[in-house]
Formats: structure tokens, sequence, C-alpha cells
């Protein structure tokens, strides 16, 4: 009896249904998420300066869309404004979670991170247009250096960190959310085109009926997807960067649970999206937004030019400066205190790894310079800023990951001594790494 032909896999076809489960749980860590950015910011630059990157640049340029509702745009255009609204209605969720039951629902847990934040914002700013003031330059991109990526460098402390501090996790993650904010305000406020009341109004009276879907508890996805999409296309039209439509129904969904209810609406869209927004949204936008032409002569213009050098010391050193310098105070000169379980080496580690100021910065970069050369040098300058920043961060870290090892090391042989069991050795509240002092 002949054998059975053997069923063909599908080149790129649906993966089965347990293996999908396994890469969106994957894409939920902030590691896996982080590397596939990672690899979209190193595929960009080199497919743009391939032989081939005439391919690179019909993708990017290519226009399709709906031009009776004014969104025909080129691919760069729906990765920067539509998928990255992706990106920031997750982040406004999370926005909405710190500020309802995370660190920042009271003024005593919301000092530190919220003035780090600030001045780890101001300081940089200001870097930039002393460069630019003394080397007679543009002004226009004093936010670029401003903003952090999150995952990125949330990628880079889980990847190196093993044994330091969970609540080195937590004082990223909450300083990161204010961060965001501060970059959504400043995209909403000084990066706008002509407005538009009548499409603003539209996506106001949207809005409005989401909140009341949220506060009459109506669910199904039939409701908001149509209503999300609506108040996107309004703002779009509006004039506001169509990112702020993310944020703003990121802040309205609801994140504490009712009785008898397992996960909010906030904590299961971001169940749901976070996976579309690390493992496609954000890569998307970095693939077309990082792919920057690179020659010599355009490398030493970062040098030399003084819009592109502001950035990179508003990432590097800006950062760095600002945001020690704003936690030093803040634990100086109020009644907010550093966690006990951190060191200030700790901070400084963190600091300088909040450099790494890639997704937001490029966005930010392409709307203070729409001139496609000024924005390449800046582009350029995000790169090389964020992989300075992101290479000093890996150094501390270790250097710190390593104290902390000795630390629980130099622990557990104390309690083989003592002659404690395994099974309570790990239950040890140092087993973390804690041990701030060091």
């Amino acid at each position: 009896m002949p054998a059975a032909p053997r069923e063909r896999s599908v080149f790129l076809g649906l993966l089965p249904w347990p293996e999908r489960v396994q890469v969106a749980r994957a894409l939920r860590t902030e590691t896996v998420g982080g590397l596939v950015l990672l690899a979209a910011a190193v595929v960009a630059p080199v497919w743009a300066n391939a032989p081939f990157s005439g391919a690179y640049e019909q993708i990017r340029d290519f226009h399709f869309g709906i031009p009776s509702l004014g969104l025909d745009l080129s691919v760069e255009h729906w990765t920067a404004d539509g998928l990255l609204a992706v990106f920031f209605l997750v982040a406004g969720i999370e926005l909405k979670r710190e500020l309802v039951v995370g660190e920042l629902r009271t003024p005593a847990t919301a000092v530190l991170p919220v003035v780090a934040a600030v001045c780890g914002m101001a300081v940089p700013a200001a870097l930039y247009l002393a460069m630019t003031t003394l080397g007679s330059g543009s002004a226009q991109g004093w936010a670029v250096p401003m903003a952090t990526d999150i995952a990125f460098a949330l990628a880079v402390l889980a990847v190196l960190s093993t044994h330091l501090p969970s609540a080195l996790r937590a004082f990223l993650l909450t300083l990161a959310v204010v961060d965001d904010l501060g970059a959504i305000v400043v995209i909403a406020v000084f990066f706008t085109a002509d407005l538009n009341p009548l499409a603003l109004g539209g996506a106001l009276a949207g809005l409005v009926v989401v909140h009341l879907l949220q506060r009459r508890r109506v669910r199904g996805w039939w409701w908001y997807v149509p209503l999300g999409l609506a108040i996107w296309a309004l703002t779009y039209n509006g004039g506001l960067h169509a990112t702020v439509a993310g944020v703003a129904m990121g802040l309205i969904l609801r994140t504490t649970c009712d009785s008898g209810e397992k996960t909010s609406p906030g904590e299961r869209t971001e169940h749901l999206l976070r996976p579309v927004s690390a493992g496609v949204a954000v890569p998307l936008f970095a693939l077309f937004a990082a792919g920057v032409s690179i020659s010599a002569g355009s490398l030493g213009e970062v040098f030399t030019r003084p819009e592109p050098l502001g950035v990179i010391l508003g990432l590097v050193v800006g950062k760095t400066v600002g945001i020690f310098a704003g936690t030093y105070l803040a634990a100086r000169f109020t009644r907010a205190r550093l966690n006990p379980d951190l060191a200030w080496a700790d901070v400084f580690a963190l600091a300088v790894l909040a450099g790494i100021g890639f997704t937001v910065a490029l966005l930010i970069g392409e709307l203070a310079f729409p001139d496609p050369g000024d924005a390449e040098h800046i582009k350029a300058a995000v790169l090389l800023g964020s992989l300075i920043a992101a290479a000093v961060a890996a150094l501390l870290v270790k250097r710190r990951n390593g104290i902390y090892r000795r630390l629980w090391e130099a622990e557990t042989r104390d309690e083989d001594a003592d002659g404690i069991p395994d099974i309570y050795r790990h239950s040890s509240p140092r087993h973390d790494g804690a041990g701030g002092g060091h």
C-alpha cells in the first residue's frame, strides 16, 4: 500500500494555535520585544546602505490609503502615524494604571520618579539649546533628546541583570511612564499642524462615547474598534499627531476590576495589543525610520553640526545628569526617599540607560525636521547617541549585577553554614540581590 503523501508546510503561513500563543507570550516580555526592535534597528541602516537600497526607498515611499478621507500616506507615515498609535495606546494604559493603582497614585511615592523624569527631559533639552546657540544652529530639535525608549532600556536591563534588585526595574518603568507622558505633551503642544476644529471636535465626541461605554460597562470589540479607528482618523485630520488618539483612549480605559471581574478592560486590551506593539508596530516604525544613509562625510557632520551633536550630548550626558541629579535633589530636599534596596550607583547606571532614546526620539526628530536632509543627520545622531548610552549602561549594569551576585553567593554560603535547608534558602528576602548600600 503506497504511503500517504506528506503534507507540505506553507511558507509564511499561519502558525498553529499553540505556537501562536507562545510567540505572543514571548512578545509580551521586554527582552524579546526589545530584541525584535534591535533587529529592526540594525536591518534598517544596513538595508538603506546596501546595493539594493532602491527597494528600501520604494517600499518606504509607497503611498496608499483613502484619499477622500485625507489618509493617502506613505508606508513610512503609516508606521509613524498609524502603527505607533498602538504603541501609545499601550503606553496610555500603563500610565492610567500607574496613576490609579501604581507608584504615581500618591504624591509621596510619585515625587522621586516624577522629579527624576522631569529633570531627565529638561537637562537634555537645555544642553541641545546651549549647543545650537553656541554653534548658531537651529533650536527646533530641542525635544529630540528628551525621550527614553522604554522597550530598549528594559530589554538591556532584563538581558544583563540576573541579581539586580527588582526595585531598579520598577523605578525605570515608572520613570519611563512619566517620560512618555512628557513626550506626548510635547508632541501635542509643539508639533501640530494647522488645527481643524471640526475634526478635533469629532475626535473629542468619539472619546466621550468611549468614556460612556466604559462607565456603563459595555463590552465587545465591535464597539471599540470602529470607534478607535474613527477617533484616530479624526485626530490625524484635525492637525494633532495621530498617536495622541492612542494615548487618550488608553487613559480612558478602566484599569480597576469590578467585583467578580478577573481582569479590567485596560488589562485585557494591553494583553491583546502588547504583542502587536512589540512585534509589529514598533519594529516596523524602526525599520522605516532608522534607514539612514551612512558615509564618512555624513558621520563627520554628525559631530560637527550643532544640531546632531546637541542630540548626542543630550542623550548621553543630559539624560544621565538630569535623572541622577533630579533623583538626588528629590531625596535630599523632599520627603521622598530612595528605595532601600537601591544604591546611588544603581541610579547612576539607570540614568545612563535612560539615554537610549530610540523610538520616540526618532518620531520627534521627523516632526521637528521636515527637510529630509536635516532629518537624516538627526536620525543618525539619535542612533549613535542611543548606541553610546546602551554600551556604557551595559558596562555599568553588568558591574552592578556582578556585585549583587557576589553578595547573593556570600549570603548563600552563610546560609549553608547555618544549616538552613534549600527550601528555605530560596525564600530569603535577599535572594533577589537586594543590598542597596553597595
